[in-house]
């Protein structure tokens, strides 16, 4: 097959040209809203400012670019690491990968909820991330130790307004509360504003980072919400809630 006269295409360079546009897509998709996004764009800068001086011969210029550019891998590596990290941890958390290895067992779900909705009701903050496939180990150390099984009255007392671990997010792995007052990366998206405190945006930078589940409960309002996926979910009731995460928990 011929394209404008002058270039040979098989089947297999379209089935290239293919993946290649897909996979560029997805990771435009994937790093849309995060930090990293106006460094893309000035690394983009630099390969056009490059790509002209070489067309138009401007020596000095080109000279200057192509200094730049023989250290854009490492550059790339280093400005783009944690994104890096999440798209290989995205990778492996595909099902054909994570047959071959152990998966946690699931969280007691109606404990959770059950504490949830009555947070909710009495309108105590408080910030729960179910742990999945990703390790949490650095945010387990940051808060304190309890490695209790998961309990309704446990996590409520938790989250009691006098209770010193109250501030921070616990930890639940399998059916075991691991840890409380853990610090949360926070997210950086634009997109979230000023309506959002700082429990909902540790939570979505939690789902940024991981593939953690964090539900949320205000307690200004009193409502749930839930981030996962590097989404949040807001306005969540408690039936809703238990069924997400009865299907989170089996994916």
């Amino acid at each position: 097959m011929k394209l404008f006269g002058f270039l040979n295409l098989n089947t297999l360079d379209i089935i290239d040209i293919l993946i290649v546009a897909i996979l560029v897509y997805q990771f435009l998709r994937f790093m849309k809203g995060t930090k990293a996004t106006p460094i893309l764009f000035g690394l983009l800068t630099i390969f056009a400012v490059s790509f002209i001086a070489r067309w138009f011969n401007l020596r000095a210029l080109a000279w200057i670019m192509n200094s730049i550019l023989a250290v854009w891998v490492v550059a790339f590596v280093i400005l783009f690491q944690p994104e890096i990290r999440n798209a290989l941890a995205f990778i492996g958390r595909q099902r054909p990968l994570r047959f071959f290895f152990k998966v946690e067992p699931s969280p007691t779900v109606s404990e959770i909820v059950d504490a949830v909705k009555k947070l909710s009701d009495h309108h105590h903050g408080a910030l729960i991330v179910i742990q999945r496939n990703d390790n949490l180990e650095d945010i387990i150390e940051s808060g304190v130790r309890i490695d209790a099984l998961v309990n309704s009255i446990l996590i409520q007392s938790i989250f009691f307004p006098e209770n010193p671990l109250h501030d921070g997010a616990c930890v639940i792995q399998g059916d075991k509360i691991v840890a409380a007052a853990c610090v949360l990366p926070l997210s950086e998206n634009p997109d979230l504003g000023g309506k959002f405190g700082l429990r909902h945006r540790a939570a979505l930078g939690v789902a940024e980072h991981t593939d953690a589940f964090c539900v949320v409960v205000s307690e200004e309002t009193g409502k749930i919400s839930f981030a996962y996926q590097r989404k949040m979910v807001t306005r969540v009731s408690p039936d809703a809630l238990t069924k997400t995460l009865k299907r989170v928990l089996k994916e």
